[in-house]
């Protein structure tokens, strides 16, 4: 099984050089590793000469789908496809299992992990508490392979069976512009048509959360909406999860907004959720009106 690495990435050439060092660690070593950059300066070219199998850096326009499809263009003899975001720190035995996942059931069409640590929703984590996290989860690693269906993967860390993304061209939808909030949900419903989603205890890692190159709170806040909306109208999302999910954002940027996280622009997100409350109601909601947003 030739199994590959892509890494989508924008702004975080040191994030990413320490994420390619933890890769270039594992047990299993992928078969090769792809970069997607909007700019050729945010990727440090050596480290990824020292990177111990073939690497490759490719420009693409930018927007995490757009780069992830970049990505799927290179990759014309590999088997699986591992996305990684450029923040995330996998164990050292992530690719083993994988392999041993896509080649055990032959019906996955697509699996992910949930970190043990997850800095999306703090300040974020550090480069070398994560690297202790990820060493003492290796020495408690279980042998057990255990697998539960999921409604989709998780964006920082995802596997793909390529074949049947190949036959039916399925592609990450670059409507949903730069962060591409619930893209990952989206391209896993596509997947899913042809077989099993499934999520792991054995692929483990630490996601860090770095808070560099994230999307204005206004935009992020529009994209709370309208991503949803979106999704749920294409049909690659399930009306009463889009609800929820819009209602337990909007309900958190309403309620921290007179005291917001240091790390959390939360009132620029709930003027984006009012905003595209807005254009819901006017019929004129759709994902990529945040490029017209501050």
């Amino acid at each position: 099984m030739k199994i590959a690495v892509g890494i989508a990435t924008i702004g975080r050439r040191d994030i990413l050089s320490q994420a390619v060092k933890v890769i270039a660690e594992q047990a299993r070593l992928p078969d090769r590793l792809v970069i997607s950059v909007v700019n050729e300066k945010d990727v440090d070219t050596e480290y990824l000469k020292q990177f111990p199998v073939a690497a490759s850096v490719v420009q693409s326009a930018i927007g995490s789908a757009a780069q992830r499809n970049r990505i799927i263009t290179e990759l014309f003899d590999a088997d699986v496809v591992v996305f990684f975001d450029d923040d995330f720190f996998p164990c050292n035995d992530y690719l083993v299992q994988i392999e041993r996942i896509f080649l055990a059931h032959d019906d996955v069409m697509a699996t992910t992990g949930r970190p043990i640590e997850d800095g999306i929703n703090g300040p974020g984590l550090g480069v070398e508490h994560a690297r202790s996290v990820i060493a003492q989860a290796a020495q408690a690693a279980s042998s057990e392979l255990e697998v539960t269906r999921t409604v989709g993967t998780y964006g920082c860390n995802m596997a793909f069976r390529l074949a049947p993304i190949r036959e039916h061209a399925i592609l990450f939808d670059e409507n949903l512009p730069l962060y591409a909030w619930q893209e990952d949900i989206d391209f896993s419903a596509q997947v899913a048509r042809y077989g099993r989603v499934i999520e792991s205890s054995l692929l483990k890692g630490v996601h860090l959360g770095n808070k560099g190159a994230r999307s204005s709170g206004v935009r992020f806040g529009y994209s709370q909406i309208a991503n949803p909306v979106y999704l749920a109208r294409k049909g690659t999302m399930g009306w009463s999860y889009a609800l929820s999910l819009m209602c337990r954002n909007l309900a958190a940027n309403l309620l921290r907004s007179a005291n917001p996280e240091p790390w959390v622009d939360r009132r620029g997100r709930l003027k984006g959720n009012a905003l595209a409350l807005l254009d819901v109601a006017t019929g004129r909601v759709r994902p990529g009106r945040i490029l017209q947003l501050g």
